[in-house]
This record gives structure tokens, sequence and C-alpha cells, in this order.
């Protein structure tokens, strides 16, 4: 069992940055990977970035891909979400989620067996 917790979501003018936060707790695996998603309102969840804890390799959605970092921390077993230049359509709750065993990254939210309750992010203008 794994518990993901969001924190550092709130509300940003355009063209600001925000770090968000992923703090894991409970049984960890060696092939486990993270990923950031997002929803916005009346709209499916879609895929933000993705990075594996075991060998760090990275995958990002196209529309996030030069303004968004995502990090880890294997120490804190912590994952980040670097958000920089941010754009009206960034807005949206962004969850955290984990995956178990896999050995690579998916953009699939199926793929996913745990997932934190979401942090609000909101850029006005």
């Amino acid at each position: 069992q794994v518990q993901l917790v969001e924190s550092g979501g709130g509300l940003v003018q355009a063209g600001a940055s925000l770090r968000l936060s992923c703090a894991a707790s409970g049984r960890t695996f060696s092939r486990n990977s993270m990923a950031w998603f997002r929803q916005a309102p009346g709209k499916e969840r879609e895929f933000v970035a993705a990075i594996s804890w075991s060998d760090g390799k990275i995958l990002y959605a196209e529309s996030v891909k030069g303004r968004f970092t995502i990090s880890r921390d294997n120490g804190k077993n912590t994952v980040y979400l670097q958000m920089n230049s941010l754009k009206n359509e960034d807005t949206a709750v962004y969850y955290c989620a984990a995956d178990r065993d896999s050995v690579v990254l998916w953009r699939t939210a199926r793929e996913y067996d745990y997932w934190g309750q979401g942090t609000q992010v909101t850029v006005s203008s």
C-alpha cells in the first residue's frame, strides 16, 4: 500500500511559476514510477509528466515540454513538478500517481496503481 500527498498548488498569474510536491509513504517497489496528471473542470484527466524511480528516465506531455520539469528526491520519497511560464490552460487539479512495477513510463492513467487527493492550480490573466 502506498499513500501519496500532493501540495504546492495555488492561485497565480499567467507567466508565474509554481512547484508541486508529492510525498510518498508506505511500501515502495524497485521498479516504481511516478507521474503527474491534471484534470480541468469538465475535462478528462490528462498526462503531464512521469519519472522512473530507479533510473530517472523522464517523459513529458507535449503541452508542457520546455515549461515543466519533473524531478525526484529519493531520500525524501518525494517527486516534484516545477511549473514555469504558466498559462490559463494549465488551470486544473493536479494529481500525483504511482506505478508499482513498471519498467517503462506510461501516459495513460490506467497504468498507475495509486493516486493522491489532488492539489488545485489556478492561473489567471
